[in-house]
């Protein structure tokens, strides 16, 4: 099985710390994946995606043309990438940033208010995270269990602090109806 997923939105987001996390947590499932951050020059603010792959062969490009899975974090992703997924993929989106419905109807969607939930958690900068954990319930490319462990590899020493915080989005993310 392999899972193509294409994270999407601004720089400062959190797009490619999220990428980075499902990454790590293949990783740590003995999958096959490849992690392919890319943003423009103007980081925060500007375009970031992430191309995830994850699989049980090897991956031969870690190039995301057709991703099985869409994270749209504001509008211009939505609008860039909606026509890239395939037939039956996935498509989540930040509901809180993107007032647009998805115009397709040969793909899952969910509309999650990353963003507002993020805030009401007390952590306005984890909508990514919430959307992640949604994203771990509905798609089988990984498992829920040891989150931790792959969480511990992509927050940082300087940020230790948040590690709990970050936990506790995926778990808002995964819990979400």
């Amino acid at each position: 099985m392999t899972t193509q997923i294409l994270f999407a939105g601004f720089g400062g987001q959190g797009i490619l710390f999220a990428g980075k996390f499902l990454a790590y947590k293949g990783l740590m499932e003995e999958k096959q994946l490849s992690w392919l951050p890319s943003y423009g020059p103007e980081m925060r603010g500007g375009t970031a995606n992430c191309s995830v792959i994850i699989s049980d062969e090897p991956v031969g490009s870690p190039i995301v043309s057709e991703p099985d899975v869409l994270v749209a974090m504001n509008l211009p992703s939505l609008d860039k990438y909606e026509d890239a997924v395939v037939p039956g993929g996935m498509i989540l989106v930040d509901s809180t940033l993107i007032e647009r419905k998805v115009k397709r109807d040969d793909v899952k969607v969910f509309y999650i208010p990353a963003t507002r939930l993020a805030g009401e958690l007390g952590t306005p900068t984890l909508a990514n995270m919430i959307i992640t954990g949604k994203l771990i319930r509905e798609c089988d490319a990984i498992s829920y269990e040891h989150l931790e462990d792959a969480l511990h590899k992509v927050v940082s020493a300087r940020r230790a602090n948040l590690f709990d915080a970050n936990l506790n989005a995926i778990n808002c993310g995964y819990q979400f109806a």
